[in-house]
């Protein structure tokens, strides 16, 4: 009678796993501009997930109903961007990835060096940690950031002439530095020459490979130049650039350091020439091609030494994006909103019936 009782309520239970199963491809609406291509209750589940966590709150049945359309109104752009024959190649994604994990961390990475930090740091795989910051797995938030600069890309393919005639005027400019000068600052920097060779999988390969690498430059049989460029042919094992460092906490983590090593490389001189450091993830030497003392910046003044661009410039490119992007949002909410029409959208669930699958 016992097993017959537990067989029962196995199958209840089982039955119970299903029905959430069906509920969650249940299909809410039906997008078919291009294609057809259905949104189901799984992958709005899924996004509001992504939005829960970012909010730090759970969605209310309005907001998971602005959610939805919001998934509408992406496939929608998406659609009509690939009918206009837009396509981002995967690789200008994983650039884009990469450069936004690099600035994370602070430095520019790989994937498997990024992915042996994550490790190192969090004790979880990239994919995990991806998870638990964007809701998504590497896979997952590729194919999210795919499909927003798509769709950025035809919003701005459609506005391209009102966007060129956006930008701040000078008393905009000159308002925002006056509110904002004592942002405008220069600390104790240091302009270095790094070269770093990732270990990858072989840690003393990298160390002789630096050892080399600071044997030339030492020797003067490699200048500088010549290793940014030898730097950048393919399967080069290295790489090599100028550095701007900051005296800062920052700057030490960027430069892969501890900070009292940092302080101390401030008190050499134009010239100096580092030994080989072995880190976690790299071996790297660098010297001191230029010291810049801390002072605060006219508008006049360029934001950043060995550059040409001044406050007055930086603020207006910046004001300039501003604009442009408070621009772009609302045009993509007007095109969207062209869009949605009954031919192009198929709403499968509305009113009580939509609240229903959305009160989960």
């Amino acid at each position: 009678m016992e097993m017959k009782r537990c067989t029962f309520v196995s199958m209840m239970m089982f039955a119970a796993a299903a029905i959430f199963a069906q509920s969650d491809l249940q299909v809410l609406a039906v997008v078919k501009l291009n294609k057809s291509e259905s949104i189901t209750v799984r992958q709005l589940k899924t996004r509001v997930g992504v939005y829960e966590k970012q909010a730090g709150k759970v969605l209310s049945i309005d907001e998971r109903k602005q959610t939805l359309d919001a998934l509408i109104y992406e496939k929608l752009v998406n659609q009509a961007a690939q009918k206009s024959g837009i396509v981002i190649p995967d690789s200008d994604i994983n650039q884009y990835f990469l450069q936004s994990m690099s600035q994370m961390v602070g430095k520019q990475v790989t994937e498997q060096e990024l992915n042996t930090i994550v490790r190192q740091q969090t004790k979880m795989s990239l994919d995990e940690f991806m998870k638990q910051q964007a809701g998504m797995s590497v896979a997952e938030y590729k194919d999210y950031l795919k499909s927003q600069l798509t769709a950025q890309q035809y919003i701005v393919s459609q506005r391209q002439s009102e966007l060129q005639s956006i930008a701040p005027t000078d008393s905009e400019i000159r308002s925002f530095y006056e509110m904002h000068k004592a942002n405008f600052v220069w600390s104790d920097m240091l302009l270095l020459f790094l070269v770093y060779v990732p270990k990858d999988s072989n840690a003393a390969a990298a160390k002789t490979k630096a050892a080399d690498l600071l044997a030339a430059y030492k020797n003067k049989k490699s200048t500088r130049e010549q290793l940014i460029v030898q730097s950048r042919a393919d399967n080069s094992n290295f790489r090599a650039g100028e550095l701007l460092v900051n005296k800062t906490e920052s700057g030490a983590i960027e430069l892969g350091v501890p900070f009292s090593i940092l302080i101390d490389l401030f008190k050499r001189e134009k010239g100096f020439i580092s030994e080989v450091q072995d880190n976690e993830t790299n071996c790297q030497f660098y010297s001191i091609i230029e010291k810049y003392d801390a002072k605060m910046l006219a508008i006049s003044d360029v934001v950043q030494p060995g550059t040409t661009v001044t406050v007055y410039d930086y603020i207006r490119q910046n004001l300039g994006q501003q604009k442009q992007m408070e621009y772009l949002q609302k045009a993509a909410d007007e095109i969207s909103k062209s869009l949605d029409t009954n031919g192009n959208v198929e709403r499968k669930k509305t009113g009580t019936d939509l609240d229903k699958f959305l009160s989960w």
